[in-house]
């Protein structure tokens, strides 16, 4: 815990990014908060509507961190909302595509402290890493194995990610970009775990695999704030 808010702090006393000039973030003090991304491109960046409220609540429940929101906020890549977050959340189906300027702020995000945990639906896949390509052109995507840390904060997976939901009979894989070290996006494929943090009754998920969801998104948001 106290590893964590150390974390939290630091990057408001770093301004946390450049462009942050922060009231926003800075007078959230040590508040968690998640943005999820609003692209281009015609795909459903709208969807798993019930998802980050969920995980907030587990944030503050679970992992005992304070919460700025109990919503996640929408940000667009040339929002200067994008910069009051330390983490932001992106999913979906169809495609995803930015212009030359959002390709330009997606990277100063990353670069200087932001992170992008982006949950495959099944159908992102070609879209998604075309665009990473695009805004992080130096990082090359590598699967994590099941002994990073990422898997072993809070709860441990010993096996990587659970696997939520059947897409194309492949296992769950956690792929990764890395910026000088920093693990600044995660990808997890085939695995759907923003579906089963949505609302009972939302999918047919069995309270196990909801279960796995949240423990396994925590992991995500623990790792995060203390790497």
């Amino acid at each position: 815990m106290r590893k964590t808010l150390s974390r939290l702090l630091l990057l408001v006393a770093a301004g946390w990014l450049a462009a942050a000039a922060g009231p926003a973030w800075a007078a959230q003090g040590s508040a968690f908060s998640i943005g999820r991304l609003k692209y281009g491109g015609g795909g459903d960046w709208y969807g798993d509507k019930t998802s980050l409220k969920n995980l907030l609540a587990g944030v503050r429940d679970r992992l005992n961190i304070p919460i700025a929101a109990d919503e996640e906020e929408v940000v667009a890549p040339l929002d200067e909302a994008l910069f009051r977050h330390p983490f932001v959340f992106m999913a979906g189906h169809g495609n995803v595509k930015f212009t030359p300027a959002e390709v330009e702020r997606m990277h100063a995000y990353l670069t200087r402290g932001g992170f992008l945990w982006c949950d495959d639906d099944y159908g992102i896949d070609a879209s998604f890493r075309r665009e990473m390509r695009r805004v992080l052109p130096e990082a090359s995507f590598v699967e994590l194995p099941f002994q990073h840390a990422v898997f072993h904060q809070k709860y441990d997976f010993p096996g990587g990610l659970p696997k939520i939901h059947e897409h194309d009979g492949g296992p769950a894989r956690a792929f990764a970009l890395f910026h000088e070290g920093r693990l600044v996006v995660l990808y997890t494929f085939d695995t759907d775990l923003g579906d089963g943090l949505e609302d009972e009754g939302v999918h047919p998920d069995p309270p196990e695999k909801r279960e796995q969801a949240l423990r396994m998104a925590l992991d995500i948001v623990s790792y995060v704030l203390t790497n």
